[in-house]
């Protein structure tokens, strides 16, 4: 075998090429990790301001927080490794972003999978936020936005609201045996609902309801809503899943050109070398390891 064949891809993918390529696509996920997490903070520091309530089901910020720690170091490594040519800090990049994407698919299979448990979990956790529902504006927004957006009312069904303190029938306030009026129907664009649309429906019955509020659970009208929209939902899910693919493609090839280098030029501690004799050699093989396809002098 020649020792052009021992040298993977350097005919096909330039080293600078390459390092150019894997450098720009961690410092974009490095600034939109750090984007996320200063988001994060703050909601969390907002938060903090009006918190009466624990839990991290009920604490988006909490995620975002995670997230962008997450993408931060990662991106990081990836920084750090294309620049400094860290075969260690390639492969913990490289590996970190494969696991995670296998975790993601593997999440996606096994929701699939057992969806019906996955239902119940959501409508269970669902069940938590609205009993805490006056109680955490975070929650409280979310599932303004999702009944009015999804038109429907509570987690499985609208009967879901007679969990909370304020809206269970023996509650003495106005609210009792009623829903947030963003379950309510409004039959024009703009309108100004009546905030007690929702009085006493829970006394009521299905049919009663029709034409007063949403009488559809809302992981009923999500999941129907994701099935309307498949074209969306794929194109969202390529749009999370190809950009990690590519980078543990990049990240692979990368590491593989400075495998390649070091078998072929030698490692750049060898410049420590004391013989006068090894050392011009050597350090022409060090400018040379920019420059991995170029032929030796």
């Amino acid at each position: 075998m020649s020792d052009n064949d021992d040298v993977r891809y350097c005919q096909r993918c330039s080293y600078i090429f390459l390092k150019l390529i894997l450098f720009a696509y961690a410092i974009v996920w490095w600034l939109i990790g750090g984007f996320i997490l200063a988001v994060g903070i703050y909601a969390e520091v907002e938060r903090q301001r009006y918190k009466t309530l624990e839990g991290v089901f009920l604490a988006p910020a909490i995620i975002l927080i995670l997230l962008g720690i997450v993408m931060f170091i990662v991106s990081l490594v990836g920084l750090l490794g294309s620049l400094r040519d860290n075969l260690t800090l390639l492969k913990v990049f490289m590996y970190t972003l494969a696991v995670c994407l296998i975790l993601e698919l593997l999440g996606g299979i096994l929701a699939l999978g057992f969806r019906h448990q996955t239902l119940g979990l959501l409508n269970k956790n669902i069940r938590k936020g609205i009993v805490n529902y006056y109680d955490d504006l975070d929650f409280k927004n979310i599932m303004d936005f999702v009944q009015k957006k999804f038109e429907c009312c509570g987690g499985q069904e609208y009967t879901d609201w007679s969990v909370n303190m304020y809206h269970n029938c023996s509650a003495p306030g106005p609210s009792a045996c009623g829903v947030p009026y963003t379950c309510c129907i409004t039959t024009k664009p703009h309108e100004v609902a009546n905030t007690m649309c929702g009085y006493k429906v829970l006394e009521k019955t299905r049919l009663d309801l029709i034409e007063t509020i949403y009488i559809r659970g809302c992981t009923d009208a999500f999941f129907i809503w994701l099935m309307d929209n498949y074209k969306i939902m794929a194109g969202l899910l390529l749009g999370i899943l190809l950009p990690q693919f590519f980078g543990v493609v990049v990240g692979w090839l990368y590491m593989t050109r400075v495998e390649d280098a070091i078998n072929e030029y030698g490692h750049y501690m060898d410049l420590l070398d004391s013989s006068v004799a090894r050392r011009v050699p050597k350090r022409q093989a060090h400018v040379a390891k920019w420059f991995r396809c170029m032929p030796e002098i």
